[in-house]
């Protein structure tokens, strides 16, 4: 038979009252009382009925968690800094996947909702005109977004700036020489964090007196960088000798289409992406790019989203903006002197 409430508070030696304080988290309990209570709990193997604690205090414990993909592990990774703080707070993740595509964000909130989750964490294609967070204020919902901009009138978001590391890619090709830059990105109408990411790059380039860089778009979820490079390649400047990928995913697909061209990174053309995406580090060569703290910008979103919830003492506060940091690769961004001197072509033999 399965112990019982009474059972904890007798094996702890305290009232049912100040388990139940504890376990719902509806009063102050004494640290040593709190002590003895988790062990009990731990010794019995005790496991509270959620279903009946949250009639009572009209509350789910759960926490929906929308993404964009399952794909891109990046989105993992703040998984992984939510479920932590979630965890920690008795709460339970359910999730949701867009596919970047901003009708399916308002599917996948409905379905959250119909859970009656007692709150959101959420990344969507653009913050300002998205119908799934106008569905979250009007059913009154708190919520908190990732990785999107700040975006007057919605709820806070944990990000970086977006705008400042892309313009920090177009320094960094710059300082190297490069005179020819590229950007190839995911479909900017799905993502905010993209659009960004090219301002600020297009904004660098012209702050070093350098041509607009050639940008092309491929689908996120699809891409296809062969094409992008071929139109790229057909310009008559021909293949810039500098590309900034939005994603790692992209700038790693990148690297193979530029192989199957003939050309080398960096002997050829040079590569950064965005993210910092573990498996980046551990290619051969290591994969340049804008490291985002994914994890802690989880974390950082589940405690605000907590603290929404009065589970915390904390007050949720507004946008937090956390530092990333370039982590170039000389094999993957060499100086300018390394690569042709005319516009990069395919090598011959290849298609």
């Amino acid at each position: 038979m399965s112990p019982t409430i009474r059972d904890v508070a007798l094996k702890a030696g305290v009232s049912v009252a100040s388990v139940s304080r504890l376990l719902n988290g509806t009063g102050r309990v004494g640290a040593e009382t709190a002590a003895r209570i988790r062990q009990a709990v731990e010794d019995l193997g005790f496991r509270p009925n959620g279903l009946g604690r949250s009639l009572k205090s009209q509350r789910s414990r759960l926490i929906g968690v929308m993404i964009p993909s399952l794909a891109n592990p990046v989105f993992a990774d703040a998984v992984a800094g939510i479920e932590t703080a979630a965890r920690a707070a008795g709460f339970t993740l359910l999730f949701g996947v867009s596919g970047y595509h901003a009708e399916e964000e308002v599917r996948a909130v409905e379905a959250l909702l119909a859970y009656r989750v007692d709150g959101m964490i959420l990344t969507v294609t653009d913050p300002a005109g998205s119908q799934a967070l106008d569905a979250l204020e009007a059913a009154r919902v708190p919520h908190v977004l990732v990785y999107n901009q700040p975006t007057p009138g919605r709820a806070p978001t944990v990000t970086v700036d977006n705008e400042d590391a892309g313009r920090a890619v177009a320094r960094h090709f710059a300082e190297l020489g490069h005179r020819r830059l590229g950007m190839i990105t995911g479909a900017l109408g799905g993502s905010d964090r993209a659009a960004a990411r090219l301002r600020g790059f297009l904004a660098g380039a012209a702050e070093a007196g350098l041509p607009a860089p050639a940008v092309r778009e491929v689908e996120f979820e699809t891409p296809d960088p062969d094409a992008a490079l071929a139109a790229m390649a057909a310009e008559p400047e021909g293949l810039p000798t500098a590309l900034f990928c939005s994603n790692d995913w992209l700038a790693i697909a990148t690297i193979g289409a530029l192989a199957r061209r003939g050309l080398a990174v960096p002997g050829d053309v040079a590569v950064t992406g965005f993210d910092g995406i573990a498996v980046g580090a551990h290619l051969t060569p290591p994969l340049a790019t804008i490291v985002q703290p994914s994890a802690e910008m989880g974390r950082q979103a589940a405690l605000r989203l907590i603290a929404m919830l009065g589970e915390a003492n904390d007050k949720a506060g507004g946008d937090l903006i956390l530092p990333f940091t370039f982590r170039p690769s000389g094999h993957q961004t060499g100086p300018a002197s390394s690569f042709p001197a005319r516009p990069a072509k395919e090598r011959s033999g290849t298609t």
